[in-house]
């Protein structure tokens, strides 16, 4: 986020459970060698959840102070849909993204990463217009803050938005507040939506046509997913890093890309309690980066 962006630091992790509080989540993420991480700041399959006890928000800040785990931003949970042309589930959406970037501010977050949601019965445009109102309303709510909202790319399943990279530069161009709203970017997603990322000059064309439209400024995240299906086949799949359709080229254009340094990256893997999975993707990461100072350009 602002705080690290442009430093030559990998921030490197994984999306990690927060059942205990945040403060376990640190830990987590601390005992897997992550130096970034994501977290859900409520549950993620229900509206309604008690508030942030703001004595554990104020630990979890105090210890990220001084944690390895440089950077911390949440997921949106899975409910809200910007784009509803409901108006009981669009202003529901609207309640929670207030709720959760209020949690944010109290744990000392930067970003809240949600996807932009399914425009449904409505057309493409005017589900764009719903979620630019929806940003609208919920930045006017909480005022300014530090947290900004990061719009994901999707991989295009039905009708969600997102899945081409004119989109999300519609959505925040129609924002006010446009300065609060950033992008994350997901490698399983970009691929499935169609935009090829397994060579050395496919890899450099996709960030030549984000550069031109989002405008790389506005990056503030990134997730690293492999993908079970093939580009183009708009499946929302994540696979192990290597072991999907993107495989490991992808990977270690990314991981040896200085331009991505100081920009969070989190995987959201399959993975067991014990979290070996993450360790052992991590692990694979790190094993695509060059000998210090050897880092490319993409």
């Amino acid at each position: 986020m602002s705080n690290v962006r442009g430093n030559s630091e990998l921030l490197l992790g994984a999306h990690v459970s927060a059942a205990g509080g945040p403060v376990k989540a640190l830990e987590r993420a601390e005992q897997c060698g992550c130096t970034a991480m994501q977290i859900f700041v409520k549950g993620n399959t229900r509206w309604d959840f008690p508030p942030l006890d703001e004595a554990e928000a104020a630990e979890f800040r105090r210890r990220a102070k001084h944690s390895p785990v440089r950077v911390t931003v949440a997921h949106s949970i899975y409910l809200v849909n910007l784009a509803s042309a409901n108006p009981l589930l669009w202003e529901k959406s609207i309640e929670d993204m207030v709720d959760e970037l209020v949690r944010c501010e109290l744990l000392g977050l930067r970003g809240l990463v949600v996807h932009p949601g399914a425009h449904g019965a409505l057309t493409r445009d005017e589900g764009i217009e719903r979620v630019a109102t929806a940003l609208d309303e919920i930045l006017t709510r909480v005022g300014r803050i530090r947290c900004k909202i990061l719009l994901e790319t999707t991989a295009g399943q039905g009708t969600s938005l997102g899945a081409r990279l004119e989109e999300l530069h519609e959505i925040r161009r129609r924002v006010r507040a446009r300065s609060q709203v950033g992008f994350c970017v997901d490698t399983c997603h970009v691929f499935a939506a169609g935009y090829e990322l397994r060579t050395r000059d496919a890899y450099e064309r996709f960030w030549a046509e984000f550069d031109r439209i989002v405008g790389r400024k506005h990056l503030h995240a990134l997730h690293l997913n492999d993908s079970k299906g093939d580009v183009g086949a708009h499946l929302d799949r994540h696979a192990h890093i290597g072991q999907g359709k993107l495989g490991l080229e992808a990977f270690r254009l990314i991981m040896n890309d200085r331009r991505l340094l100081g920009i969070p990256m989190v995987i959201e893997t399959p993975k067991g309690p014990d979290m070996q999975e993450d360790i052992a993707n991590l692990q694979t990461l790190r094993s695509l980066r060059p000998s210090k100072g050897t880092q490319s350009r993409g």
